[in-house]
């Protein structure tokens, strides 16, 4: 596990075979081969691939500075509002033969190799695809003094390229919760839509959350919570809250989602067990 608390000031640069995760939903959820038929590949694509679960991930080991997607998108256009979102650059790959073969881990893995010669400031590379071609570059990002990540299904990863990563997260888990979760696209009608100052305390929530499961510790420093919080949100400001400070503004959640304690340095807090899931209140 990442235990420095993603405070290190090294960012991240985060890959995504996009199709390969898709198509690996794609024949999860409808069976085996369903994907490579023509009229399973070549048509527009319902969305299946949560873009956010996977970006909280990538934040949680630092600030992003690369975020980039290799796909043929001709078919992907309903991913549209997700991926800008997310800020994710799209990264257009044509299928040059009748293999529909995009080339996607090729070019994905050249310019991975590319950017840490290039970059510094890259301390952790995040690899979504499950494929082991994607174990040469894998050489090369260790080699280089990185840490990797990778992310696949685990239906569909190859075991000896998730051996090579120094930790590999599957997708199956990133989601889970999620799934479990009640979504707020479309609240009940009995029951208003999240105020603001609820949605900036699940963010906050989110941020603990996210750092915990990286540190592998309930208990976090109250230090870094907040650029974690402007990771997941960069337009996130207490004062649009009514908040003088972030400091304030988690004043007011603790007892409610926060119990507190002193730490060697720092405040620590830990998020406190809800019995009902839905959004948090202020």
């Amino acid at each position: 596990m990442n235990d420095n608390d993603s405070s290190d000031g090294a960012s991240v640069a985060l890959y995504w075979d996009f199709e390969n995760l898709h198509a690996s939903l794609v024949e999860a959820a409808f069976g085996e081969g369903t994907y490579g038929k023509p009229d399973g590949r070549f048509k527009v694509q319902e969305p299946l691939v949560s873009v956010q679960a996977v970006l909280e991930l990538a934040a949680s080991f630092g600030p992003v500075a690369i975020n980039r997607a290799y796909c043929n998108w001709q078919y992907f256009g309903r991913y549209r509002d997700a991926l800008l979102q997310g800020a994710v650059e799209l990264i257009q790959l044509f299928p040059p033969g009748a293999s529909a073969k995009n080339g996607a881990d090729i070019k994905l893995c050249l310019d991975a190799a590319e950017d840490i010669s290039r970059f510094a400031h890259i301390g952790t590379v995040l690899i979504v695809g499950g494929d082991s071609d994607y174990m040469p570059v894998a050489q090369k990002i260790k080699a280089a003094g990185r840490r990797l990540v990778g992310i696949g299904t685990r239906r569909s990863t190859n075991r000896h390229w998730a051996k090579s990563c120094h930790e590999f997260r599957y997708y199956d888990s990133l989601v889970a919760e999620e799934a479990a979760a009640p979504t707020d696209a479309a609240p009940a009608a009995d029951q208003p839509p999240p105020t603001a100052e609820q949605v900036a305390a699940a963010t906050v929530e989110r941020a603990v959350k996210l750092l915990a499961e990286t540190k592998g510790d309930p208990w976090v420093n109250k230090a870094p919570i907040f650029n974690m919080v402007k990771r997941l949100d960069p337009t996130f400001d207490p004062k649009e809250f009514g908040h003088a400070t972030f400091s304030a503004m988690l004043k007011t959640l603790e007892g409610s989602m926060f119990e507190t304690r002193r730490g060697e340095f720092d405040v620590q807090l830990r998020l406190k067990a809800r019995a009902d899931p839905g959004t948090p209140g202020m």
